[in-house]
């Protein structure tokens, strides 16, 4: 079954990061992109906290994509296993 999208849930601050979920069915899968990540996918630099939600929503589209073709891939980390998007994962 493929991913399906979830929800924004917060930007951690402390470990410069967006959480949000993407769904498996019915099960939540944990996932996170890193704001170098973002900052590198909308071409800007040291976007301010305040605004990493709607960087999120603007750039979900791509993010979300990202996270299915690594979830189908099976490149699961973390306790529970979730994904983490790099910038990396995007080049």
């Amino acid at each position: 079954m493929a991913l399906m999208p979830g929800e924004f849930q917060s930007y951690d601050i402390d470990r410069s990061v967006v959480l949000f979920t993407m769904l498996d069915g019915i099960a939540e899968v944990p996932c996170a992109i890193s704001t170098s990540a973002m900052d590198d996918l909308d071409g800007s630099k040291s976007t301010r906290a305040a605004l990493r939600e709607e960087q999120f929503i603007r750039l979900r589209e791509r993010i979300e994509a990202r996270a299915m073709r690594k979830f189908a891939d099976g490149e699961l980390e973390g306790r529970p296993p979730g994904i983490i998007l790099r910038s990396i994962d995007f080049r």
